[in-house]
């Protein structure tokens, strides 16, 4: 029973709720600018969605950011557990939660259009309005190119995200300039594939748009939905090592393992932990 609170913490509601909001509110700015430009004569700028996922990621940082740390991404989690900025022990529940929050956004972002993407006789425009809640490739972009966007568009993530964690910023600063990242890889690199650079931000939604009943999901662009799950993890792992060889390395070796210490009393290790737990 103590292990499963100390699994069901206030770090694993963290990174769910994060994770949700990040899920439900970009992927509602992608139902927006699909369902404003089919048929309707309006002309929705893609740069809806990339404000839109730029504030979302802010948001979830603003949450969550001093109950979990706001990963909302296995590509953040897993690097940093790579090199050693993060405990193992943690990793699965975090996974968990950020599986979980962005499986349940896409079932309630699907109930809330659901005039609009449901009718009497089924889904509406099936292929189109799938990829309001997962990633679909450009027909004219080949897997490896597919996975190099991923692999380039996380690698400048994780770059800023390892800045920014290791600045001496004011409060409420660092969402800000996460958030305004994530809007700046969308507008860089953002015609490709759509720009997941998070492996539970496309599969979770995939899976949920399976159930719902949406063909395709996952045969679709020869079978792409491994992309967003392989590339940003190769991503933020080569982002983190550059961050590290090229800046926190010239700092000192004292230096570099301080700032990297994880903050917000995450330092305490598991071990620590299991022994206090009664």
């Amino acid at each position: 029973m103590s292990k499963l609170k100390s699994f069901f913490d206030k770090e694993f509601f963290g990174e769910l709720l994060s994770t949700f909001l990040l899920v439900l509110l970009g992927n509602g700015a992608v139902a927006q600018y699909k369902l404003l430009n089919s048929g309707s004569g309006s002309s929705e700028p893609f740069l809806s969605v990339n404000i839109g996922y730029g504030l979302a990621v802010m948001f979830g940082v603003l949450v969550a950011g001093e109950a979990s740390g706001a990963h909302m991404n296995p590509a953040v989690t897993i690097p940093l557990a790579v090199f050693k900025r993060f405990q193992w022990c943690k990793v699965p529940k975090y996974l968990v939660a950020q599986f979980t929050g962005s499986f349940l956004s896409a079932f309630v972002l699907f109930l809330t259009y659901l005039n609009r993407l449901r009718g009497p006789d089924g889904l509406i425009e099936e292929d189109s309005y799938r990829g309001i809640f997962a990633t679909y490739p450009s027909p004219d972009v080949n897997a490896a190119n597919l996975l190099l966007d991923q692999i380039v568009g996380t690698g400048v993530l994780l770059v800023v995200v390892c800045s920014v964690t290791t600045a001496d910023l004011p409060r409420g600063l660092p969402p800000f300039i996460v958030g305004l990242c994530v809007t700046v890889v969308g507008l860089s690199f953002g015609t490709n594939c759509g720009y997941p650079i998070n492996p539970v931000r496309d599969f979770a939604p995939r899976l949920a748009t399976a159930i719902l009943g949406y063909g395709g999901t996952f045969s679709a662009g020869d079978y792409y939905f491994w992309v967003p799950v392989v590339g940003p993890l190769i991503g933020g792992i080569l982002g983190v090592s550059i961050h590290y060889l090229m800046i926190e390395i010239h700092r000192g070796q004292q230096a570099a393992q301080d700032v990297y210490t994880v903050r917000n009393g995450e330092a305490a290790g598991c071990a620590e932990e299991e022994e206090t737990t009664p």
